[in-house]
């Protein structure tokens, strides 16, 4: 850490959406605690979106316009330029580049931008000297980065987990708490607003893929690899599943894992049950949670608000300030050239299982379905069977410890049986 500047350091502020706007705020209602607290003013003086016209509520008069954010990036009275515009490609990319060729720090909330070119990003900044910070591009108000960066610098971090997409936690809870089936959910969610333009981004788990795959990098010291991510999204979960999932005490999350093995840099994003118990079972609504396991702190839970005005704001600020206070750190926690290639895993840990069938009301149906998941190597724990609905009945397993490989083959040799109609439903049980 060098020491502060006394000199105010001049924000230029490109986007002005609900984030970008609850920065402003954040600057003109606390201009004197930020000072107090960093030794120098913070100011905006500049900014650019757009629509000048649009009526954004905050009082931007003060502020010169660029219409262009490459031209807000380069300018003489900007010391910081501050990212709020979304997408990996385009602006955000072509401006957050100049901003660091002229010599600014960046700090950003766009979780795609490094999900997709972190790397190259890292490099041209620490070459240049400078620096760029993305609290708000993980878990919203939550400081997870700071704290594998800092706090937890001493541990080699054995996993990182967590549910990072509110609006798919908030769609799987209300499904839970009001009974309803996940496309009335998925348009209530809709019509609220909390699907990004591409519901995809969302319910297919590639933003929390962005998240977890930036998350990844800084705790196993490798190069950010979102193209390795396993993805899978919850618009394969029913209302069957989830009432039966609490059946057996468990609920079911979009959970994002990572973890270093002998196999390599594992990272999957995709629906899992977890004990109905556990902190990641009881969160509720559209809140995040992140768990980092360290080989000395052991388990740390982080838990808020993962989106919104305020929370996302908080985090901007929070690396706006550090940069004030004259905190430099490499982007993902050690220098760019020292982090790693990964080798991706080609095969998850072994976990439990949670299989859910309709099975046709046949002589021996269960004997045979036993035997096709004993041909793959798939050892049943707890087999449950529902009522009869017409010829079909729904039978729900949980597996012994197994990997995903054994239970796609066991999967695939269920249709020869002649005794299971439609497709199974296969969770992963993930250990909290």
């Amino acid at each position: 850490m060098s020491a502060p500047d006394a000199s105010p350091l001049r924000l230029g502020i490109a986007g002005l959406g609900t984030v970008g706007i609850g920065v402003v705020k954040i600057v003109q209602r606390h201009a004197e605690m930020l000072e107090a607290r960093t030794g120098r003013k913070v100011v905006i003086t500049a900014v650019s979106a757009r629509d000048r016209t649009k009526n954004r509520d905050a009082d931007l008069s003060s502020y010169a316009w660029e219409v262009d954010p490459v031209a807000l990036a380069t300018r003489e009275d900007v010391d910081v330029f501050v990212e709020l515009m979304g997408g990996h490609e385009g602006a955000a990319k072509d401006a957050t580049m100049a901003a660091l060729k002229a010599g600014k720090d960046v700090v950003t909330a766009n979780k795609a931008l490094l999900a997709h070119h972190g790397q190259a990003l890292a490099e041209l900044a620490e070459g240049a000297g400078r620096v760029i910070r993305f609290e708000a591009a993980v878990a919203g108000g939550i400081p997870v980065i700071k704290a594998l960066t800092e706090g937890l610098a001493g541990n080699a971090i054995r996993r990182v987990m967590g549910v990072m997409n509110g609006t798919c936690n908030y769609i799987l809870t209300r499904m839970e708490t009001a009974g309803l089936p996940y496309e009335t959910v998925f348009e209530e969610a809709r019509q609220l607003g909390y699907l990004e333009a591409d519901p995809q981004l969302d319910v297919g788990g590639i933003d929390a893929g962005h998240k977890l795959s930036i998350l990844a990098a800084i705790a196993f010291g490798t190069k950010v690899s979102f193209e390795h991510v396993v993805l899978e999204g919850i618009g394969c979960i029913s209302i069957d599943d989830i009432r039966r999932a609490a059946d057996m005490g468990y609920k079911i999350k979009l959970l994002g894992v990572a973890q270093m093995t002998g196999r390599g840099l594992e990272q999957r994003m995709m629906p899992c049950l977890v004990p109905a118990a556990s902190p990641l079972g009881q969160l509720q609504g559209g809140t995040n949670m992140v768990v980092i396991e360290g080989d000395s702190v052991g388990q740390i839970v982080l838990r808020g608000a993962g989106a919104g005005e305020g929370p996302t704001a908080s985090a901007v600020m929070g690396d706006v300030l550090d940069i004030a206070r004259g905190t430099r750190l490499p982007t993902f926690g050690q220098p760019a050239a020292r982090l790693a290639d990964p080798i991706p895993a080609a095969v998850s840990a072994p976990a439990p299982y949670y299989l859910r069938l309709q099975l046709l009301d046949k002589p021996g149906a269960l004997a045979k379905v036993a035997a096709a998941l004993g041909d793959a190597g798939v050892s049943i724990s707890r087999m449950r069977q529902y009522g009869h609905a017409d010829t079909t009945a729904p039978v729900l397993i949980v597996t012994h410890k197994t990997t995903r490989d054994a239970i796609d083959v066991a999967i695939a040799a269920l249709p020869a049986t002649g005794v299971v109609e439609g497709q199974p439903v296969a969770l992963r049980i993930e250990e909290v």
